[in-house]
């Protein structure tokens, strides 16, 4: 055989390294259908020039009033998180709460820290302290990626809940209690959304493999019962902790943009309506309001879920399956139309808190764990969650209210 004909045998019968298709195939045909479909409809409705001007002017305000301020806050989280593990909180957390952590989520005690941070700001607070060795050491790789739905479950909670509070100004009577219920509600989704995620994790990773995998000397080199700290005195400690920990907020901050940019634009223009006077101008967060037109489809299943006043209500857990803030910002109006009461309060905050505006974060999260080939599990996971969250706070509110 000659020199060529070898080399080509030898071509043919070696295995591509990465999965390949043919060039044209089915798939591209459908894919092309679909884009056109998707796009050509938005076009038709809003009117071409006016989409692109709102997909851009859409990509930009997140870009500035949403990126920015969620880089801020893992800033913040990221420098407390490290101080927090310099200093052994999280160990202590993890040693004390381990007995009520581990039955309910299946996780280590110190994600109650993860949870906390996440209740007090947003989502993505959780990323800076699972990109923190110190905190990641108690964990197992399959539970890691878990901390996005339960990080998302609680996001801005503290937020959410005291503005839920206030809506009860405009209603005339305490919310007090509806929030209470909610909260109990978020915690119930997360729950359930964290348990069905650790099931597809734990048929991916072994249930011992540890989510670090130091060489000899560094965190590997740590016995059971030490933790590893900065060199130096304790205010030098301090100070190494806050800025390596501002550091990776920093990182973890540029690493979503391109998740809430391109899937947040996209949720956004399904989500909400035309602007003002039910025109489209252009103007950022304008879109075709597909998803609160799903939701009144499936009214007939919602509402017995739910147990909302109104049809209109369903709006709420819709809008946040994109935006918890957007989500919130529709109840006030629907308050003082008087088509809200206190069992609508109690779901609605159990729904926006536990979905927290997941469908255009838990890509980009997802991402930033280095597990974006689970994201589809943990978005199926937590739909699911949001649903049991919305549930429970139902029924307990049936008993209670």
């Amino acid at each position: 055989m000659s020199q060529p004909d070898s080399a080509a045998a030898s071509a043919a019968t070696v295995r591509p390294s990465v999965p390949t298709k043919k060039n044209i195939s089915l798939e591209s045909l459908l894919f092309l259908l679909i884009l056109m479909g998707l796009f050509g409809t938005m076009g038709t409705r809003m009117g071409v020039v006016n989409m692109l001007n709102t997909l851009m002017n859409t990509a930009y305000s997140l870009l500035i009033d949403t990126v920015f301020y969620i880089m801020a806050i893992a800033i913040l989280a990221g420098a407390l998180a490290a101080l927090l593990t310099e200093f052994g909180v999280v160990a202590a957390i993890n040693q004390l709460l381990s007995p009520l952590m581990k039955p309910l989520y299946g996780l280590p005690g110190a994600s109650i820290v993860g949870v906390l941070a996440t209740y007090l700001s947003d989502n993505p607070a959780i990323l800076t302290l699972a990109d923190d060795v110190n905190f990641l050491r108690y964990f197992k790789k399959y539970q890691v990626p878990a901390l996005t739905n339960i990080g998302t479950a609680f996001g801005m909670g503290l937020i959410i809940s005291t503005f839920m509070v206030g809506i009860g100004a405009t209603m005339g009577q305490s919310c007090f209690v509806p929030v209470l219920i909610g909260n109990l509600g978020a915690v119930v989704g997360s729950i359930v959304s964290a348990r069905l995620m650790l099931t597809f994790t734990a048929r991916e990773f072994s249930r011992e493999e540890p989510a670090v995998n130091s060489p000899a000397g560094d965190m590997a080199a740590v016995p059971d019962g030490r933790r590893a700290i900065r060199p130096g005195g304790a205010a030098s400690r301090a100070m190494e902790a806050l800025l390596e920990g501002g550091k990776s907020g920093v990182d973890m901050g540029l690493a979503i943009i391109p998740g809430v940019l391109i899937i947040c634009t996209l949720i956004m223009m399904l989500s909400n309506g035309p602007g003002e006077a039910g025109l489209y101008t252009g103007a950022a967060y304008e879109g075709v309001a597909f998803l609160p037109w799903l939701g009144g489809q499936l009214e007939f299943i919602l509402k017995p879920l739910f147990g909302f006043t109104s049809p209109d209500a369903i709006a709420v857990p819709i809008t946040a399956l994109g935006a918890a803030g957007a989500a919130i910002g529709l109840v006030p109006q629907m308050a003082a139309q008087g088509i809200v009461e206190n069992h609508d309060i109690a779901v609605f905050t159990a729904m926006c808190m536990c979905w927290s505006g997941y469908l255009s974060t838990h890509v980009a999260m997802m991402d930033s764990l280095h597990f974006r080939h689970l994201t589809g599990k943990a978005i199926l996971c937590h739909t699911i969650g949001g649903i049991a969250a919305g549930v429970s706070a139902n029924l307990i509110c049936i008993i209670v209210l």
